[in-house]
């Protein structure tokens, strides 16, 4: 199939696809007579799981990692885990940081006025000035 096709299919933009080829993270398909890239259930199956690894967050070493291990079929699963793991701690560590940077927002939103910019708590805050109640 075409590069728009394997593209419509997978939900992985045909430029993205290309840019996966140059990074050695896609294997470039095979080519028609006519010189088009022929891409084949294995490069479709690829790019699904890149696309679906990519939706989870995980950065692209991470991914050519795990490309990697997926070829392994009899290696344990370990090195997988503990990509996920690491993974998932990163994910925590950036949930615990949103979860301070809402309440902050929250916080300046809260002690505004909603007056005259010159008064406003959260251009304020914004440039490090504390209010006048100490906040």
């Amino acid at each position: 199939m075409k590069i728009g096709e394997v593209a419509r299919k997978t939900g992985v933009k045909a430029e993205t696809i290309r840019f996966y080829e140059r990074e050695g993270i896609l294997n470039a398909p095979p080519r028609t007579r006519s010189n088009y890239r022929d891409y084949g259930p294995a490069e479709a199956a690829t790019l699904v799981f890149i696309r679906r690894a990519r939706d989870l967050g995980f950065s692209m070493p991470d991914i050519r990692e795990l490309l990697e291990l997926s070829n392994e079929d009899d290696r344990s699963c370990a090195a997988v885990d503990s990509l996920a793991r690491a993974h998932l701690d990163q994910v925590k560590r950036k949930i615990a940081a949103l979860q301070l940077m809402r309440d902050e927002l929250s916080r300046m939103i809260a002690s505004c006025e909603q007056d005259r910019v010159s008064d406003c708590r959260i251009i304020d805050a914004l440039v490090g000035q504390t209010t006048q109640d100490g906040t």
